[in-house]
């Protein structure tokens, strides 16, 4: 059990209490148990398990009980017995975009519509556009969500994947028997989503490596097993591929597996050129060659040194033009982690995020951030409790406060004024200029209308990021992966624009967005346009989501020079044309 565990049970009672029709009170209380344990500060596991969690604000006695027999069993018996009243199969239907419970409910009450299939029955047969409430287009979007729901059935986003891949690796190193391990693939490489998750170990004793990995907890089906070779399923239907080499194979077999394969190519390519073939586990001499037997790689980085090569960080192996880089010596040093300084696209309780302006600042100095910017919601944002005019203010007068009494703390700490203001359907801007010169930046956005034609969308886009105030421009095409299709948008036009106005593009480093997209960031540099990755952090634990942004950064081909939030705080100051704080 973790704390993500108990909190997405009291969701899940949430939804099924709204599709029962319960009392909105009941239902809100619930969603509010969610928050609190996902924002408590201490161990609220352990304290569950114990009964300790009298007193906590959120959490009354009925609660108090649940998640203590949740944290004690594993499982709770109210939340089963509310699953039982309803098919499995309905809770597919919360994967369809644009459903939510009261659609779900008015469909499963009216229509009997229990399943995916039977969801897109009824929006084929008409069923569903003759349904008060509904209609012939909401029937036809519906109809285009499953369709790319079907599309993507079988892959996971980079961040669904990355907590099970890390605690597999942890498993697998802490083994007797491996001398080496790393995980591969598409996941080493940080494309936004994968279809499954490639392992490589190094061992002298496969079999004892193979059969600890498939009796694994996460594992809920082994799929394969061999001497070498295994493939399991975990519980959330992610595929795990093993394969366990000697450690004198393991530094051609991670290249290998690590792919991509037309990557792969161009090194087998330029193998041959040599007088060598490459394979999943060596480098040899080709047949009729009279070349000596090369040495023993220990690393990636010896055989493509060995191939003339510069090494290629495992990101940028996309045959995107790194090997004719590498060969030049003109690969990028890629920006690190480490080298970001503060990020600017934060929400806190006055829009819809769920930790107060001062929790965020807290959770920030404790990441070793020198700066954040909080920009909350715009007041067209009804849906995300968007603030208006006076909130605003008053938020900016709070920030300021606070900024002060990290000077006087000595606290080497400052919090940006900023604001998500939303990009009408007209290109205009969800506040008045007056308003937006009393903040020190302005993050732009679209959160609505996204249906308008390429043309339309490019030209509202291109006049919100001509506007003086604006400062960059947030998720361009509005993706959700795996969710939402990104809109029609001309995405170089855009970073042409970018470029003229200088306005900085952001990489919002949520997994479930990533966008912009890695794939035109190359373009941008080459324009000019400096990126900002920022987490859309609706929490302090969502901070965390610059670790995306940072590996998508990379496969980006960005430097530290291409990203604003590596600059200090001077240098930011400096670049928003703001005094210091005194």
């Amino acid at each position: 059990m973790t704390r993500e565990d108990l909190a997405a049970t009291l969701e899940e009672i949430a939804l099924l209490l709204e599709l029962k029709g319960e009392n909105p009170f009941k239902i809100r209380a619930y969603r509010t148990g969610a928050d609190v344990v996902q924002q408590f500060a201490g161990d609220i596991v352990a304290k569950a398990k114990e009964g300790d969690l009298k007193g906590i604000k959120g959490i009354g006695d009925a609660l108090q009980q649940k998640l203590h027999e949740l944290a004690s069993t594993g499982k709770l018996e109210y939340n089963e017995n509310l699953r039982a009243e309803f098919p499995a199969t309905l809770f597919d239907l919360f994967k369809i975009q644009g459903l939510g419970p009261k659609k779900i409910k008015a469909l499963y009450e009216s229509l009997g519509v229990d399943s995916v299939d039977r969801l897109k029955e009824v929006c084929e047969s008409g069923e569903m556009a003759e349904l008060s409430g509904f209609g012939k287009k909401t029937a036809e979007k519906v109809l285009e969500a499953i369709a790319f729901r079907e599309q993507n059935a079988d892959r996971f986003r980079l961040g669904d994947v990355a907590v099970p891949v890390a605690e597999i690796l942890d498993f697998l190193r802490s083994h007797p028997d491996c001398l080496r391990a790393e995980a591969a693939g598409s996941y080493r490489r940080a494309k936004e989503t994968v279809h499954d998750v490639d392992f490589l170990v190094a061992s002298s004793n496969p079999e004892s490596i193979i059969e600890s990995f498939v009796s694994q907890e996460l594992v809920s089906k082994i799929i394969a097993q061999g001497s070498t070779k295994a493939s399991i399923y975990l519980e959330n239907g992610l595929q795990c591929d093993l394969r366990v080499v000697s450690n004198d194979e393991f530094a051609c077999a991670l290249a290998y597996f690590t792919g991509s394969k037309e990557h792969n190519v161009a090194m087998r390519v330029r193998a041959l050129e040599r007088g060598y073939t490459l394979n999943e586990y060596r480098l040899s001499p080709k047949e009729g060659s009279e070349k000596d037997e090369p040495p023993v790689f220990e690393s990636e980085e010896q055989l493509y040194d060995f191939l003339g090569l510069v090494y290629v960080e495992p990101e940028l192996r996309e045959n995107t033009g790194e090997v004719e880089a590498a060969e030049s010596g003109d690969l990028p040093q890629l920006i690190e982690k480490e080298n970001l300084r503060g990020t600017f696209h934060n929400h806190t309780t006055e829009s819809d995020g769920k930790n107060t302006l001062e929790e965020m600042a807290e959770a920030a100095i404790d990441l070793g951030l020198e700066y954040l910017g909080i920009a909350d919601h715009s007041r067209s944002s009804f849906q995300a409790n968007g603030l208006d005019e006076k909130r605003l203010r008053s938020q900016i007068e709070e920030i300021g406060k606070l900024n002060r009494k990290f000077v006087g703390d000595g606290t080497d700490f400052r919090i940006f004024t900023g604001n998500e203001v939303d990009i009408l359907k007209d290109g205009s801007l969800d506040f008045e200029d007056d308003l937006l010169g009393e903040l020190d930046y302005v993050v732009a956005s679209v959160h609505n209308a996204m249906t308008l034609s390429e043309k339309d969308m490019t030209e509202r886009i291109i006049k919100a990021v001509s506007h003086p105030a604006v400062t960059m421009l947030g998720h361009l095409t509005g993706r959700l992966l795996l969710q939402r299709e990104a809109y029609a948008v001309n995405v170089p036009a855009v970073i042409d624009a970018c470029a003229e106005t200088g306005t900085i593009i952001e990489l919002n480093s949520n997994p479930w967005r990533l966008d912009m997209d890695w794939r035109w960031w190359k373009l941008a540099t080459e324009k000019g346009v400096k990126c900002a990755i920022n987490p859309d952090a609706h929490r302090t634990t969502q901070l965390d989501y610059l670790w995306f942004g940072v590996r998508l950064a990379r496969k980006g081909w960005l430097t530290r020079n291409d990203v604003v939030n590596t600059m200090t705080r001077e240098e930011i100051e400096e670049l928003f044309q703001l005094d210091p704080i005194s």
